[in-house]
């Protein structure tokens, strides 16, 4: 009996445990701690712009690496710092990490002199050098599941494995993706799934997001050694880098057709920071010259682009990297998700009312599409389709509001929301049309015309409204103009496969990897990230309730997770925010940038009412934001010097194409 009681008491207080580690996770960070959310402090120490920073796993100790060379291990919670350390490096730190199962003693630092140090804390002593990269070294990744083991990313392309062991210390290529897409790619961040350590996910120059299986690349390389056919071995076989199955890739659906044309115009798309969600499900990234993404790597999804029924291949041929031109589109295979036009002529069917209160905020999401707050359509129509995820009608009035807006990658937002409205309800007649607009705005014209066409037959009466009439026009003139240019692309090949030079030619392998690619789930607008490439964005609170962003314009941003909606701007540094790491367990956010101090927000008091650091206008800092984006890079380059540009602080968002004048209801008026 005594023992039957002792077991009870160690079981409640084991669940009472899980019980308080359940609500904390829940509830540390809310909506109204995020609405209160303000500055505490500033920690001052630094000499130079603060690049890095990361909490210890407790919580208790934050470490900061920056342009002067110096790395501060601080205790946020008193404001006090600690220790301050040379770290040997001749140029700037731009990663820190604590080294797990060293009791916080080891930290690891990567600098643009090409190195990575290894330091114990208690005696502010370098112990380990490795020289081994041959340009700057941006990232370092650690895992718990691996002591003594770490990795770094770096400007030469290579992804290194580092063993602290007495008997090795030392660095191997466990990547190298210059065997992929010439000696011009450059590794800029990288990152160690949480609760399964053998996924490293790396971000490179361009569009694409890769995550690599570790374990399997090690049971390759021991194979490989073990050969008897093999001659001279190295940890990184030039033959076969990596066996199948061991990378995946991921892309927003439209950058890589945008390339060319973000090429022209010198924005250079690069992945300045990737991070896993707690529970390693989610797969978050800062895309340089782009939006933030969100990718499920639970439920993949492929691109969405549509193809009609003709135009689509097999499994099999994709898996085998033979797709013809008809199912590649630049360089990347077209997928519809599943979803064929219905045959025949179509008619209304029955559209599931909604509650009052979603009614309530379509009417509203209406009127503001009605005063252009295209915006705020836009959140409330999302905040609607959260709570009612099947009703075709929220989808459809989304799509409208977002090709309105015309935002980077809104046409694309747009061009899913008019499939999954269509997939909902197979007639509905505006997402049809607003479909082939979407195509064409896209540049997938022959697709765009097909859709057209498809419309025409399913919608007769529609057929020679004013807006199929000025789609159509768009549409046979844009493959006019293609036609015309034919000659200048024969036998080029695909534009994003096509190599200019050796030096950045793409290998077979990276082709069929990019054809594989999966598609990303939510996309997070607001921010502008062109100038720096350390920009990081977060995942905020346990359960990943929230997503925050540094950006070029000194604020920070952050959106609700499901809806994608902008909850909060503050003002975090006097040019540009780089590093927000938010603490492992409280509502409690660091911050740094150009400035040199490092900053902590936490809720503030109900009484203090006053917050300078707000950003109010948060509609207005966003399309200021986007319209930098897509400024000339000379005039982004006077702007952060202080010169104020009338083209760049005047007008609607840039980079997008003019307007149809000639619309019809059919398109733009929301349901």
């Amino acid at each position: 009996s005594v023992l039957c009681a002792v077991f009870s008491v160690v079981l409640i207080c084991f669940v009472q445990e899980r019980g308080a580690l359940g609500f904390e996770r829940h509830y540390h960070v809310t909506d109204p701690f995020i609405r209160r959310l303000g500055l505490e402090a500033e920690l001052q120490g630094h000499s130079g712009c603060v690049n890095c920073l990361e909490w210890n796993e407790k919580g208790d100790l934050l470490a900061s690496g920056s342009d002067d060379q110096h790395t501060i291990v601080w205790d946020p919670l008193h404001h006090k710092k600690l220790l301050s350390m040379h770290t040997g490096h001749t140029a700037n730190i731009f990663s820190v990490k604590f080294l797990p199962h060293s009791g916080d003693r080891i930290l690891i630092t990567g600098a643009a002199d090409s190195k990575v140090h290894v330091h114990d804390l208690t005696v502010k002593e370098t112990i380990h050098m490795f020289g081994d990269h041959t340009n700057r070294v941006k990232r370092i990744a650690t895992a718990p599941m691996w002591p003594n083991t770490f990795w770094s990313a770096a400007e030469d392309g290579l992804i290194r494995q580092y063993d602290l062991r007495e008997n090795s210390k030392r660095s191997e290529v466990l990547i190298d993706l210059t065997e992929y897409c010439g000696q011009l790619v450059e590794a800029k961040c990288l990152t160690v799934n949480p609760q399964d350590n053998n996924y490293l996910a790396v971000g490179a120059s361009g569009p694409f997001v890769r995550l690599y299986d570790i374990r399997m690349i090690h049971n390759h390389r021991k194979s490989m050694k073990q050969s008897p056919s093999a001659g001279v071995h190295t940890f990184c076989d030039r033959q076969k880098p990596l066996p199948d199955g061991a990378a995946q890739y991921y892309v927003a659906g439209h950058l890589p057709v945008k390339l060319p044309d973000y090429n022209n115009r010198l924005r250079v798309l690069v992945a300045t920071y990737v991070t896993f969600s707690p529970d390693g499900t989610e797969l978050l990234v800062n895309m340089g010259g782009e939006q933030v993404y969100l990718f499920d790597l639970t439920y993949k999804q492929r691109p969405y682009t549509f193809l009609l029924p003709k135009k689509c291949h097999t499994s099999g041929e994709v898996q085998n990297g033979k797709t013809s031109t008809n199912g590649v589109s630049n360089g990347i295979h077209l997928h519809s998700n599943g979803f064929r036009l219905s045959e025949g002529r179509a008619h209304v069917s029955p559209q599931v009312e909604l509650p009052p209160y979603l009614e309530r905020i379509k009417q509203q999401a209406n009127e503001a599409f009605a005063c252009q707050l295209w915006t705020q359509a836009i959140q409330l129509y999302s905040k609607a389709v959260q709570k009612a995820p099947n009703n075709a009608m929220l989808y459809g009035n989304r799509a409208a509001a977002y090709m309105k807006r015309k935002w980077d990658g809104d046409h694309y937002d747009a061009l899913r929301d008019c499939l999954k409205a269509i997939s909902l309800n197979p007639c509905h007649l505006k997402a049809h049309f607003r479909l082939a607009r979407c195509l064409f705005e896209l540049k997938y014209v022959a697709e765009a015309l097909e859709c057209l066409d498809d419309f025409k037959g399913k919608f007769p009466e529609q057929a020679h409204s004013s807006a199929c009439d000025a789609l159509d026009r768009d549409i046979n003139a844009a493959l006019f103009s293609k036609s015309d240019n034919a000659e200048d692309k024969k036998g080029g090949g695909p534009i994003r496969l096509r190599a200019t030079g050796r030096k950045d030619s793409i290998s077979e392998d990276e082709m069929v990897l990019r054809e594989r690619s999966y598609d990303y789930k939510f996309r997070y607008c607001g921010h502008c990230n062109t100038t720096t490439d350390i920009k990081e964005a977060n995942f905020f609170g346990s359960n990943a309730q929230y997503i925050v962003s540094g950006s070029d314009d000194g604020s920070f941003f952050i959106w609700e997770k499901e809806t994608t909606n902008l909850v909060r701007v503050l003002q975090g540094d006097e040019s540009i925010v780089n590093c927000l790491q938010p603490h492992p367990s409280y509502c409690f956010l660091a911050t740094s940038g150009i400035d040199p101090v490092v900053r902590l927000w936490n809720p503030r008091p109900e009484s203090e009412t006053l917050n300078g650091r707000v950003v109010v206008d948060m509609e207005g800092a966003s399309q200021a934001n986007q319209r930098r984006m897509n400024a000339d890079p000379l005039e982004v380059m006077l702007l952060n010097m202080g010169y104020r540009i009338t083209g760049l602080t005047s007008g609607g968002a840039g980079g997008s194409d003019d307007e149809d004048s000639s619309e019809g209801q059919v398109q733009c008026r929301p349901s």
